[in-house]
C-alpha cells in the first residue's frame, strides 16, 4: 500500500510516516519544501503522478495566535489546501484521512464533546478546521476526520520542550488552570492512524491519549517525571491574555473509536514518561 502524508516536517508527519515504514507500507512524506499545497495544479499532477492508495493530510497552519492576523495564509492553506488534496484524492480514488483539532468546538461546558456534537469554533484557526472538514465530507466517501489535541512529538515544538527549555532557568512558572484537554503524543496516534488507513470505517472521530488534565497539572505532571524542581503556580485564562481564544474545555470522547473496534490511546501519563525518555534518548 502507497501512502502519500502531507506535513512531514511537522510533528505528526514525521511520525505517521515512521509508523507506515514499520508496519511495511509505501510512505511517501511530503513538506511545504516539496509541494505547496496552495497551487491548486501542483497538487493535483503530484498526486496523479504518485497515485497513492491513501492521503493521510498532517500539513496544516497551526499558528494559533497568527491566524487571527494571517488570515488569508491560514485560510489557504487550511481550507484551499484541503480542497485541492481532497478533490485529487477522488479524481484516482484514495482513501484521505485529515487531521482536524478541538478548536472546532467552542469549549463550553464540562463534559467530553461528542464525534457528533455541532462544531462551533471561536477563533479563526477553528474556523479553517472546521470548513476544511466540511470541504473533506462534501467531496469525498471515503474518508476519515481525525480530531486531535494538545500534540506532543520528538520532530517540532512543543508544551513539553518548552517547559523542559524554562526550567533550565526557572524555578517557579504560571501556567493556566482553566483550560483542559488530553495531550496527544504523536508516536501513540500516528499508530491508531495507520491502522485506520488500512481499514474502511470511515467517518468523524475523536484521537488523543485517554484521560482529562488542565495545562498546570500537566506541567507539573512533566516536571516531576523529568524530575525537574519547579514550582507550577496555578492561573487563569484572564491572568494570560493571548490573541486567540482558546476553548476551555476540548474534552472529547472517543466513544466511536472503542465502537468500532479501534484500540484507544495509552493514558497521556503513560505516553509522556515515554516521551520524556525518549527526549532524553536523543540528547546523548
Amino acid at each position: 500500500m502507497k501512502i502519500l502524508v502531507t506535513g512531514y516536517n511537522g510533528q505528526l508527519g514525521y511520525d505517521v510516516v515512521l509508523a507506515g515504514k514499520s508496519s511495511g507500507l509505501q510512505m511517501i512524506g511530503i513538506g511545504s519544501q516539496d509541494i505547496d499545497i496552495r497551487d491548486e495544479q501542483r497538487v493535483k499532477e503530484y498526486v496523479q503522478t504518485i497515485k497513492p492508495d491513501a492521503i493521510i493530510h498532517c500539513a496544516a497552519y497551526t499558528a494559533v495566535d497568527n491566524a487571527e492576523d494571517d488570515k488569508e495564509i491560514c485560510w489557504d492553506v487550511n481550507v484551499n489546501g484541503t480542497k485541492y488534496l481532497s478533490e485529487a484524492a477522488k479524481e484516482i480514488d484514495s482513501k484521505f484521512i485529515y487531521i482536524s483539532t478541538d478548536y472546532v468546538f467552542d469549549g463550553k461546558g464540562n463534559t467530553p464533546f461528542l464525534e457528533t456534537d455541532k462544531a462551533a469554533p471561536i477563533g479563526y484557526y477553528g474556523i479553517t478546521k472546521y470548513e476544511g472538514e466540511k470541504i473533506v465530507q462534501e467531496v469525498l466517501d471515503k474518508y476519515y476526520i481525525v480530531r486531535i489535541s494538545w500534540v506532543f512529538g520528538i520532530n517540532g515544538n512543543n508544551f513539553i520542550k518548552t517547559m523542559l527549555r524554562l526550567a533550565e532557568t526557572r524555578n517557579e512558572l504560571n501556567v493556566v488552570d482553566d483550560q483542559y484537554g488530553s495531550p496527544t503524543y504523536t508516536y501513540d496516534l500516528a499508530r491508531l492512524l495507520i491502522d485506520m488507513v488500512l481499514a474502511e470505517k470511515y467517518g468523524i472521530y475523536h484521537a488523543s491519549n485517554e484521560g482529562f488534565c488542565n495545562w498546570a497539572d500537566f506541567a507539573m505532571e512533566i516536571f516531576k517525571v523529568a524530575d525537574k524542581p519547579v514550582i507550577v503556580n496555578s492561573i487563569t485564562s484572564g491572568q494570560y491574555p493571548t490573541k486567540a481564544v482558546r476553548p476551555k474545555n476540548s474534552r472529547m470522547s472517543k466513544q466511536k473509536l472503542i465502537e468500532n473496534g479501534f484500540k484507544p490511546l495509552p493514558k497521556w501519563q503513560d505516553a509522556l514518561v515515554r516521551y520524556v525518555q525518549q527526549l532524553a534518548e536523543e540528547v546523548k
